[in-house]
């Protein structure tokens, strides 16, 4: 996980904005939104997240949503690009079986 990953995810689990270069983090009543280039790609609070391509799929959105997942979801969820097309691993069961569906700009984990 990239140095600016980390502190994104430090900023969302302490409940503060942040900012550098490309990537911010903005939390309003205990929902933590991220943008990157001013796009939104994720939004995080308590009990969920909900992630977003922002019209991008890039590679650094891919990485940024990826070190989401792996701070605040099941381990093994991810998102990942196979012939060009987006898709999320998930799982709905606690970790026990995991699922794979084309990415279409948004997934909400729960």
């Amino acid at each position: 996980m990239r140095k600016i990953e980390t502190q994104m995810n430090a900023a969302i689990q302490n409940n503060t904005d942040w900012k550098n270069a490309n990537t911010e983090v903005i939390t309003i009543e205990g929902v933590s939104f991220v943008y990157l280039h001013g796009n939104q790609i994720a939004s995080v609070d308590d009990d969920s997240m909900t992630i977003m391509d922002g019209g991008y799929q890039s590679t650094t959105t891919k990485s940024r949503l990826n070190a989401l997942i792996n701070e605040f979801c099941i381990a093994g969820e991810s998102v990942y690009q196979k012939n060009y097309q987006w898709f999320v691993r998930f799982t709905q069961d606690g970790g026990k079986t995991f699922q794979t569906e084309q990415f279409d700009g948004e997934y909400r984990f729960a």
